[in-house]
């Protein structure tokens, strides 16, 4: 009998680290772990490097290999050293808004980033973040840590990229540190079509020049843990979920969980000037074209507390409800990133007497959450991508109303995958990929259930009003850029 040979996989997500240890041919998960993050949009790096230590506690044995997904766009910046300056600026802290909307007017608006970048800045980005931290260190109220960061900052670097390099056994100080393509197409200062960084927009965001990270290959070895085991690229935490569910042409994953996702696979770059798409790297060495909400699952659970209802009741009742009557919940509750509405809030529209009745609202949420999703999906058609299956994932997805309404706000056939740590097992395959050497990565079945059977609605009239809340609220904000 063939010896396993194990790999593991770590997804450093905005809530917690996740450790999954695989059969590098089958792709079997054997061994989990997990630990929390502490809450909050700004977090000292140790934190995860803390959460890992815990998370992996006794699962390594054996393991030949390892790859770390991680959140996306997360600033961290460090000096000559390699020590933190600063506290790490995840992708959910939308201070860098102004910045967002100076940083676009400076290159020439939004057609010039997507034709430098490949996608259009938003808060979340990392290059917005760099400016925020410049203007607020120059500003008259800047604290000693801001003063003090922008001074000494020699590098900056990705949440992954961070964990990787400290994982790391063979390096110090800031020399060696490494990214992938995935990951760096999330910065603002890497662009997807060239291969390449654009380092006059680092300049251009915090006023001087920044090491940055060498970007690796898809299935390159980039060092070696202190216990003995290879250490692969890693990337982001889309393109890692992308590898581990093995998206095919004509895949659409959707993703509810802190924030909304859609993402597919492309054999070529985008570059969407409304800004609605960004046009990321994956981590095969294609393309991800994908877009991202800040509010998705929790958009159930807020509305849940407010109706005083369990979850599970919450879901019931939006499942049973014989619809919404004409009420929309905009569900822009943590302000939005797409569309572009940082300073925006949730808005329902449409109450009366008849429609404030917590089955109405419940649906309202799910419908206002699928919504915006649809918006999503549409954007990737309009990109010219073929959308034949949606794959539902994260919490979120558990929904049996989320299951039930959304094959027909979605436009899609929808499947479940089983529930797993999908950026995991994607840093997992990776990390196999690595190990093996070969020219693609190893196939791993990817197992999918039924979900809810679909409730027939009239689609175009919910997304209709939806809509036109959308726009109504679009010109209370008088959105400068009108996406």
């Amino acid at each position: 009998m063939t010896e396993l040979r194990l790999v593991a996989g770590v997804d450093c997500s905005t809530q917690a680290t996740k450790v999954v240890v695989c059969d590098a041919e089958t792709g079997a998960v054997l061994r989990e772990g997990r630990a929390p993050h502490p809450d909050g949009t700004q977090v000292d790096p140790q934190a995860w490097w803390q959460a890992w230590e815990t998370a992996s506690d006794g699962l390594l044995d054996g393991v030949e290999a390892v790859a770390i997904g991680g959140q996306q766009h997360g600033m961290v910046l460090l000096d000559d050293s390699g020590e933190v300056v600063h506290p790490a600026v995840l992708w959910n802290d939308t201070s860098s808004a102004d910045a967002t909307t100076d940083l676009i007017a400076e290159l020439g608006g939004a057609q010039a980033w997507a034709e430098a970048v490949g996608s259009v800045p938003v808060p979340s980005f990392t290059v917005t973040k760099l400016r925020w931290l410049r203007d607020e260190a120059a500003g008259d109220d800047a604290s000693a840590v801001q003063r003090e960061a922008a001074r000494r900052a020699a590098a900056v670097v990705l949440p992954h990229d961070w964990m990787t390099h400290r994982l790391a056994a063979d390096r110090s100080g800031i020399e060696g540190i490494t990214t992938d393509r995935g990951d760096a197409s999330g910065t603002g200062w890497w662009s997807p079509t060239t291969n390449s960084y654009r380092t006059d927009l680092v300049e251009l965001a915090f006023g001087r020049q920044l090491a940055l990270p060498r970007v690796a290959g898809p299935a390159e070895i980039v060092g070696q843990t202190a216990f003995g085991a290879a250490i692969a690229a890693g990337t982001g935490d889309n393109a890692a979920a992308a590898l581990g569910l093995d998206l095919q042409p004509g895949d659409v994953a959707v993703s509810l969980g802190t924030s909304g996702t859609a993402f597919a696979r492309s054999t070529h770059p985008t570059a969407d000037p409304s800004g609605l798409v960004a046009g990321f790297a994956d981590a095969t060495g294609e393309y991800l074209p994908l877009v991202c909400t800040l509010n998705a699952a929790r958009v159930m659970s807020a509305t849940a507390q407010m109706l005083g209802l369990e979850l599970s009741a919450f879901d019931e009742a939006a499942i049973t409800s014989p619809g919404s009557d004409g009420l929309v919940l905009l569900p822009f509750l943590d302000g939005e990133r797409t569309p572009d509405l940082p300073h925006s809030t949730g808005l329902i529209y449409g109450l009366t007497r008849a429609t404030m009745q917590p089955a109405t609202m419940a649906r309202a949420a799910v419908e206002g959450l699928l919504c915006g999703l649809a918006d999503a999906v549409d954007a990737l058609r309009d990109q010219g991508l073929p959308v034949h299956r949606v794959l539902l994932l994260g919490g979120g997805a558990r929904s049996r109303a989320v299951q039930a309404l959304a094959p027909a706000l979605l436009g899609a056939e929808v499947v479940l995958p089983e529930p797993a740590e999908y950026v995991a097992l994607g840093a997992a395959r990776q990390a196999a990929w690595a190990l093996s050497g070969a020219a693609t990565p190893p196939t791993w079945q990817i197992p999918v259930g039924k979900p809810e059977p679909a409730i027939t609605v009239d689609a175009a009239t919910i997304r209709a009003n939806y809509e036109q809340v959308l726009t109504k609220t679009r010109s209370l904000l008088a959105d400068p850029y009108n996406r």
